[in-house]
């Protein structure tokens, strides 16, 4: 059960294959890549910076809290920071559960959580040459 920071390229794979269990009969996984538009702008990439102790503080309650309310057999979550590319993974969420309903709702818990609470913050670059932060919710600073 863990909640990471990575400058380093997520490797959905590797991490689902930390979740096997042979009394799993789920594992569900989230992988948010960074697209090429948003809001009518063309983006070219990503950077993301955290506070990474307050970060990875309030990220390992988050994995924590959905082990305890959905009764999960195994969870994590790595968020990129730095520079990224346009379809690199930026961040990764993956639980294993007895059932795929607790799975599915732990999952959506987590990174609806993480959105909320971290301290994490997104710059878009665009085409045009401008950038600009973005906020929680998906607007613009």
């Amino acid at each position: 059960m863990s909640f990471n920071i990575s400058p380093n390229t997520i490797d959905p794979y590797e991490l689902s294959d930390e979740l096997r269990n042979d009394s799993a009969g789920a594992c569900v996984s989230f992988e948010g890549w960074v697209r090429d538009h948003n809001d009518g702008e063309s983006v070219i990439r990503l950077e993301y910076e955290a506070h990474d102790g307050i970060a990875i503080k309030e990220g390992q309650k988050i994995v924590d809290e959905a082990c305890t309310r959905f009764d999960l057999l195994g969870a994590s979550c790595t968020h990129r920071i730095g520079v990224l590319e346009i379809g690199d993974c930026a961040v990764w969420v993956g639980v294993s559960a007895g059932h795929r309903g607790p799975a599915l709702d732990a999952c959506r818990y987590i990174i609806d959580e993480l959105k909320h609470r971290l301290p994490i913050w997104k710059k878009e670059h665009y085409s045009d040459g401008h950038s600009g932060w973005i906020n929680w919710d998906g607007t613009r600073k």
